[in-house]
């Protein structure tokens, strides 16, 4: 891969990168979790996920801003497996028999049982749209601040975060409220549903952006690495950093 170091040090180094890949990983796994609370916001009603999941966003921007496109690639598939091991691991533990004196306040163990499976338990279709919107929506985030930065010579950062953000969090958004719950809502409610969270999103890493900036001017000078996917092969499924 073409690789531009407009700092002195003559080699990138990276230290950084396992910070902002658990992070990245982390809001993730953490976002999924407590997705399953609803709260109001005025006249929105929005998931709790919403807290802390744009959080992956912001620095899957960072990822492709400072590494390039092929190295958040393989954090957003690394993501995917901790995510995916964290489902299986609650789903395992959901199906543990509980011992008897163990009630968490709610009397029996089996009262306990049950809000333990409401919290951590996912049915199949919920669960297969939020795998498939994460993947969608964060390939093309990753995919649009690529080209961006390609088309715009490295300038006007906010204009690829904001925008590569649009794009995703439509994606991601658009896919998991149409897989989860197409044929269980109101289509009036349906479509206000999406826009919502689209905008909710987004918003966020509007009002983020001068944390961006700071995070990916820190990084660049720290790390002596500014990266250009100038031949960079932009297959979501390809694990190595290959050239077209």
């Amino acid at each position: 891969m073409t690789k531009v170091h407009r700092y002195d040090a003559p080699v990138p180094q990276q230290r950084w990168l396992p910070a902002i890949a658990a992070v990245f990983v982390t809001s993730l796994v953490i976002s999924n979790i407590i997705a399953v609370k609803l709260f109001t916001a005025g006249s929105f009603v929005l998931p709790a996920a919403i807290i802390i999941f744009p959080i992956s966003y912001i620095f899957g921007d960072v990822l492709t801003e400072v590494y390039g496109y092929a190295r958040a690639r393989q954090i957003i598939w690394i993501g995917f497996g901790c995510n995916l091991f964290a489902v299986a691991a609650m789903w395992i533990s959901i199906r543990l028999t509980p011992a008897a004196f163990w009630t968490l306040g709610y009397g029996t163990s089996a009262s306990a049982q049950q809000a333990y499976e409401a919290v951590l338990g996912f049915t199949p279709r919920l669960l297969a749209s939020s795998f498939a919107a994460y993947l969608v929506g964060e390939f093309l985030n990753s995919f649009v601040m690529a080209k961006m930065k390609l088309a715009t010579s490295g300038k006007y950062l906010w204009t690829r975060t904001i925008s590569s953000t649009l794009a995703g969090q439509f994606a991601d958004s658009g896919i998991f409220i149409t897989l989860a719950f197409i044929g269980t809502i109101p289509s009036s409610f349906f479509v206000r549903l999406i826009v919502t969270q689209w905008l909710v999103k987004s918003a966020y890493e509007i009002v983020a952006t001068p944390l961006t900036y700071a995070v990916v001017r820190f990084l660049k000078r720290s790390e002596h690495q500014d990266f250009y996917d100038r031949r960079t092969n932009f297959n979501p499924v390809a694990w190595k950093e290959g050239k077209e």
